[in-house]
């Protein structure tokens, strides 16, 4: 069911969470069965939503805590 989900987030705005309260938010480019995801234009928000550019992104699997798909 999640990998559904992410097939139909590919190439929108995908908003998350890591381990240490890290917030990312970027375009979803692709994704590997460990849930590792690559990510264009990402940006890391702030608790003040300040997003501070860090373009194109792998994130490892074992740090993300929640991804939040675009809305429907």
């Amino acid at each position: 069911m999640s990998i559904k989900v992410l097939d139909q987030s590919l190439g929108k705005i995908v908003l998350i969470k890591l381990k240490g309260s890290k917030i990312i938010r970027g375009s979803l480019q692709g994704f590997d069965q460990h849930m590792n995801l690559s990510l264009e234009n990402a940006e890391e928000v702030a608790d003040d939503g300040t997003p501070t550019t860090l373009g194109t992104l792998i994130v490892r699997g074992d740090n993300i805590i929640m991804i939040s798909p675009p809305p429907a």
